[in-house]
């Protein structure tokens, strides 16, 4: 399994001073899609979108969020959301980005509601929501969370080596609908681990809600979220697509936490008409 086809890569200052690492591919003079991994990943799980057709015609772009992957991890950078919002507001300021559309899997949704509290949707083309989430820490949010990935957690967030990878080694069984081929599965398994404790804990100890911005969005929504999703229940994705006005809700069937890696073609394709849309 290689990880992104990328022909360009950059480190941009995000919030705080937080040295975030990125990558880019495909048409330079396409629409930019900005894509952003959800929690305990890295860019390399968009492996399936860099290597497809979508590289003919846009412009691919894929960061380490804070904490994860190539970029930096601070001990304790993690609870301003104004931190995320800059993070993303870095890295389509710098690579000059141009009414980009944004792709966020999982935390990578809090990621994205973080940039629009703190900078507004006038640069922005588009956000396609995948299995993602809206709110955290809150009652709501835990009833909106899978049973089973609830019940990890304690080992997922623990300090002790053997316990936190028996916990990702769950975590990552929860995710796909199916049992993923070996080479997908060690691949994923090391961009899991290379997180360090203490930034999984303190991305779990925020607590985000955005109902009070998310009716006032006037940006096109596509949200895409698995039917069998046990980390995100797909309840909170029709929570997502009732507090957003322009908002298109597709399901996808015998599928869980990753459309884009499980369904990596009807994704793409989706993805693809959804920009073509709004351009």
């Amino acid at each position: 399994m290689k990880g992104l086809q990328a022909v360009k890569g950059y480190t941009v200052t995000g919030g705080g001073g937080t040295k975030l690492y990125v990558e880019e591919g495909g048409n330079p003079d396409g629409q930019p899609l900005v894509f952003i991994h959800g929690f305990n990943q890295s860019r390399h799980v968009w492996a399936k979108q860099f290597e497809s057709e979508l590289l003919q015609d846009f412009r691919l772009v894929a960061f380490d969020n804070r904490g994860h992957g190539w970029s930096e991890k601070p001990v304790d950078a993690y609870q301003k959301s104004e931190w995320w919002a800059k993070d993303l507001d870095a890295v389509l300021t710098e690579l000059q980005l141009e009414s980009p559309v944004l792709i966020g899997w999982s935390y990578g949704g809090l990621v994205i509601f973080d940039y629009l509290r703190f900078f507004g949707e006038k640069a922005i083309g588009g956000v396609n929501l995948v299995g993602a989430r809206s709110r955290l820490g809150k009652p709501e949010a835990a009833a909106e969370t899978g049973e089973h990935y609830q019940a990890l957690k304690t080992k997922l967030l623990g300090h002790d080596m053997t316990e936190a990878l028996e916990g990702i080694e769950a975590f990552l069984t929860l995710c796909s609908n199916r049992q993923l081929p070996a080479e997908e599965y060690y691949f994923l398994l090391g961009v899991n681990a290379i997180v360090p404790p203490y930034v999984r804990q303190a991305l779990m100890k925020r607590s985000l809600s955005n109902e009070d911005i998310m009716p006032k969005l006037g940006t096109p929504f596509l949200i895409t979220h698995g039917k069998e999703d046990q980390i995100v229940l797909p309840q909170h994705a029709i929570y997502n697509s009732s507090q957003l006005r322009h908002a298109k809700l597709f399901w996808y069937e015998a599928t869980g936490h990753m459309p884009f890696w499980e369904q990596a073609e009807r994704f793409n394709q989706e993805l693809k008409a959804f920009v073509t849309s709004i351009m």
